[in-house]
Formats: structure tokens, C-alpha cells, sequence
């Protein structure tokens, strides 16, 4: 079972960076860009994330600042939104039973939830570098870098995994040279796929650390030269990826 989403670039500016860019809006509004999240089980239960855009000429291309994959980027990088950035929000009750754990998918028996307006925010650069942040509220703790996401031993980061089973198609000579987890499948096309481990919970739902997953908000960040262009399902105005108004409700 997969939830799609279907991203929309933010309004406010779009004359200003259609000018900037040498298109027209027009084209901007053209740009393609679809997540989709699925629960997959093996080898373990995780959340899969893939983004797939899609440009619809030439000129944006040559501009767009599209990070390399490199295994060796693989690594917990702060500040990633100020380049060319996938992200995704997810918020849902706390889930207060100590006893469940991701590394052994361990559930309990009786799983206290608790309404909470905590949050957790993921940022994927293409290049392979990542980032899981913790916000008790809205924007809170205001402290930047934001405060990491940890496992539930409380020491270790939260981490992504990565894939490599995407299309194979028309690999370009700059991707066939590394060995990339997502290819241009065509010289317009851009993909990444990555997951988070989860558990399941015994209400058929499920969670990432002790939050239980039910809303969720794919967006991506692309940077063209000094342009970022922001996409979303929803859109606050001015646009504000941490505003909940905006969300999906998660449905897997």
C-alpha cells in the first residue's frame, strides 16, 4: 500500500524567480515533483521515502545544483535545507510505553499514547549526507542547528537508509561513474529513495522513536544557482513547512 503525494512549488515569489531564472512561471509550475511513502518489511520494518522530479526544459536544468551521490557523504550534516534538500515532517501521539524499541521491533503489550505537539523533521541531500531533527513544538527548541533525533538509547543518532533499487534506464555517464542509489532515468529526471526505521504498534499503527506516525509532509527544497524554490503538498502563506495546518494525514 503506497500514499502519493503530489508537490506544488510556493506561490509568493514565483514572478521574481521566473525572472531570475529566465523562464516563465509557467514553467516553473511545470515542475514535477511526486513522493511516495510505503511500509516495506524486509530485511526490517522501515518507512520508504521516493522522490521523483521531473523539469520540464533544458534551462532549468543546466541551473539546477543536484549533489553527486557519493557513499562517502553518508554521514549526519546539519544546515542541508540551504542547498538542494528533500525533506519530510511527521508528527502523531507520543507513545509512552518504554518497553517498545526499533532495533528489535520490539511492542509492547499496553502502548500509552499521549497527545503532543512534539515533531520530527528528516533533511536528505542528494549527495548521500542526512539529518534527523527533534522539535518539542512549533520551531521549539529555536536553537540552530535544531536539537537530533536519537535512538531510544538516547546516545545514538537517528539514521536513513538508502536504495539502490530504482530504474535503470538511461543511465547518464556522470551517474554510471558512481555508484549512485538514485539515477536520472532520463536527462530531465531526478530520484532518491531512502527509509526510516519503524515500528509497528498494536493498533495496526505505526512509529518512529516514541512518536506515533499520523500526519506526514514530504517537501523538497531545489536550488537553481542563488534560487531556492520550495514545494509542497500544502502551502502555508508565506510558505512554512513546520505549520501542521498544512499536513497530510498519514493513511498507510
Amino acid at each position: 500500500m503506497n500514499q502519493s503525494f503530489n508537490l506544488c512549488i510556493a506561490s509568493e515569489t514565483v514572478a521574481k524567480d521566473a525572472l531570475q531564472l529566465g523562464v516563465s512561471i509557467d514553467v516553473l509550475r511545470r515542475i514535477c515533483i511526486n513522493v511516495n511513502a510505503k511500509v516495506i518489511r524486509q530485511p526490517a520494518l522501515q518507512l520508504q521515502l521516493t522522490y521523483q522530479i521531473i523539469l520540464p526544459n533544458q534551462i532549468l536544468v543546466n541551473q539546477l545544483h543536484w549533489p553527486i551521490w557519493q557513499q562517502t557523504q553518508v554521514n549526519f550534516t546539519d544546515y542541508l535545507w540551504e542547498t538542494t534538500c528533500l525533506e519530510c515532517f511527521i508528527a502523531g501521539s507520543e507513545v509512552s510505553n518504554t518497553d517498545i524499541t526499533i532495533t528489535h521491533q520490539t511492542v509492547p503489550h499496553n502502548t500509552a499514547l499521549q497527545h503532543t505537539t512534539s515533531y520530527i523533521e528528516i533533511n536528505a541531500s542528494p549527495d548521500g549526507r542526512y539529518a534527523l531533527y527533534q522539535f518539542e513544538s512549533y520551531r521549539n527548541p529555536a536553537t540552530l542547528p535544531p536539537v537530533p533525533l536519537y535512538e531510544n538509547d538516547g546516545h545514538t543518532r537517528a539514521s536513513i537508509d538508502w536504495y539502490d533499487d530504482l530504474k535503470p534506464a538511461m543511465i547518464s555517464v556522470e551517474s554510471s561513474l558512481s555508484s549512485s542509489p538514485s539515477i536520472a532515468t532520463k536527462p530531465h529526471d531526478y530520484e532518491r529513495s531512502f527509509s526510516v526505521p519503524i515500528a509497528q504498534l498494536p493498533n495496526q499503527q505505526y512509529a518512529i522513536g516514541n512518536t506515533m506516525i499520523e500526519q506526514i509532509h514530504p517537501c523538497v527544497i531545489l536550488w537553481f544557482g542563488e534560487t531556492a524554490l520550495y514545494f509542497a503538498s500544502n502551502h502555508a502563506s508565506p510558505p512554512d513547512f513546520h505549520n501542521r495546518d498544512y499536513w497530510s494525514r498519514f493513511e498507510l
